[in-house]
């Protein structure tokens, strides 16, 4: 009987898992739940749940295998096919998430950067020149994009979204402070830093008595 497919919570926590297991002594072959979940702060049988969506069996006494957990996760987020991204927006964060070197180490290719400034054009970032978004049709049709990140200005941003839904690519992921819309069949993710940091600050006043 096929196994259900994977909640979007278990989704979530993948990454997290897979980044808890890189830090693992390079020597370490098993791990237990118990170890992820003290590492990660969350319960060691919602560990054992997830990794039962992705068919990984623990041995009891021992633990799991780290390698065949690693490719078992990598496969589940679609990390054994290389996916290959662009960002748009050159402002402080979209340079930031140029310059990041861990997107090779995921499988994760960049393929283009764009801004609509004059004065960044024909910049350099790394290997890549910053180009117009019109050249966007030409790349990710000729580069095979998978994903679009948006880290423009919010008044720009809904018009790169259609712009990149118009051209094919389903999954965005949105630094812009601002919500936006996409129809069916896209996956739109959000990364909204200001929240966060509110959040956070709700935490600390409590933990210092003061909520």
């Amino acid at each position: 009987m096929a196994r259900p497919a994977i909640p979007h919570t278990t989704v979530s926590r993948l990454p997290l898992y897979l980044r808890c297991l890189d830090q693992l002594p390079v020597d370490q072959e098993t791990v237990s739940s118990g170890e992820i979940a003290a590492a990660l702060s969350i319960n060691a049988a919602k560990v054992r749940k997830d990794f039962w969506y992705l068919e990984c069996e623990g041995r009891r006494g021992v633990g799991y295998d780290i390698q065949s957990l690693v490719s078992q996760i990598g496969a589940a987020l679609g990390l054994d096919v290389p996916l290959t991204i662009v960002i748009v927006g050159m402002g402080n964060l979209g340079m930031a998430l140029a310059h990041y070197q861990g997107f090779a180490s995921r499988g994760l290719i960049l393929a283009g950067v764009y801004d609509t400034d004059p004065g960044k054009i024909g910049e350099t970032v790394g290997d890549l020149v910053i180009r117009h978004p019109d050249n966007l049709a030409e790349d990710v049709r000729s580069r095979e994009v998978s994903i679009g990140v948006v880290a423009t200005p919010a008044p720009a941003a809904q018009g790169v979204v259609d712009l990149l839904v118009k051209l094919g690519v389903t999954s965005i992921l949105n630094f812009a402070p601002v919500v936006l819309h996409a129809p069916a069949g896209t996956t739109l993710r959000r990364v909204d830093v200001a929240t966060e940091l509110l959040i956070l600050g709700y935490h600390q006043s409590n933990q210092d008595g003061r909520g």
